[in-house]
């Protein structure tokens, strides 16, 4: 994947043949963060009543969210075919709402992994269970690096 140009406010990105069917398939795992770790406040009085309402409101913004991916994904024009791939253009506010959506499946990946840490002498303990999680956690992290290069480009 890589940034080719920007066209008027929109950004245009190449993904290879290969590389789409491969975010489509991360993408089906948005999203991963559970809400319980999203915290509200420390204190347990304050926690319960506000914890509550927080997940309800991430759990409402996750559907609609959901549902922007998969019309987004079946958009005839969303990807246009060319000889090695694909180009894929979107808004800068999509590329926004695609960096969150990246990020949400790169962290719950990483929570999944048990939070791993090599600087800190905790690496990833890969198992067949969760090689999927480490794919997508390092696939979410080249895709959200090339997206804030695009956006870098446009300052």
């Amino acid at each position: 994947m890589k940034f080719i140009k920007r066209e008027g406010e929109n950004f245009v990105l190449h993904i290879g043949k290969r590389k789409r069917p491969l975010l489509f398939e991360v993408l089906k795992l948005y999203p991963l963060v559970p809400a319980a770790h999203h915290r509200v406040s420390q204190t347990a009085k304050q926690m319960d009543e506000h914890q509550t309402l927080l997940e309800e409101a991430l759990a409402e913004r996750r559907q609609e969210n959901k549902r922007q991916l998969v019309a987004m994904l079946h958009e005839e024009q969303r990807f246009k075919e060319t000889d090695t791939g694909y180009r894929l253009t979107l808004s800068a506010p999509q590329m926004e709402w695609l960096l969150q959506v990246l990020n949400d499946i790169r962290v719950g990946s990483w929570l999944i992994l048990g939070e791993p840490d090599e600087k800190k002498g905790k690496p990833v303990a890969l198992t067949s269970e969760n090689a999927r999680h480490y794919a997508a956690m390092e696939f979410c992290g080249l895709f959200q690096m090339t997206l804030l290069d695009a956006v870098e480009h446009r300052r």
